[in-house]
């Protein structure tokens, strides 16, 4: 079990099920395609694949399941949120998901909980 963190603009779209990906900066995954992720204000995800992908290889369909307007969009979003990503050595990872409505309901993992106190 994970945890994905999205900034607060993401969690209606992910609620409504239009952001259906994220696209993050790791060394080796944090995350199981199989598995379940919690997001804080979301909920309980359910991680279908996870993938390395290069920017380059992205297209206008792949920025819509992240839930942004254009490829240009997310593309200016991803530079905002890892300015080094040139250098940091890391590589990019497309997580796909779904939200679970039952599994959104159950209470957040034992850790999560303590962090919040």
């Amino acid at each position: 079990m994970g945890q994905l963190l999205f900034k607060k603009c993401f969690w209606e779209p992910i609620r409504a099920g239009t952001k259906r990906t994220t696209l993050r900066r790791w060394t080796n995954p944090r995350v199981k395609p199989g598995g379940r992720a919690f997001a804080p204000g979301v909920g309980w995800l359910r991680v279908a694949t996870v993938e390395p992908v290069e920017l380059s290889a992205l297209r206008e369909p792949d920025a819509r399941s992240d839930g942004f307007g254009s490829l240009a969009e997310m593309l200016t979003a991803l530079s905002a949120l890892y300015p080094d990503h040139a250098t940091d050595g890391k590589r990019w990872f497309r997580v796909a998901f779904s939200r679970e409505e039952e599994e959104a309901r159950r209470d957040p993992p034992h850790e999560v909980r303590k962090a919040r106190r």
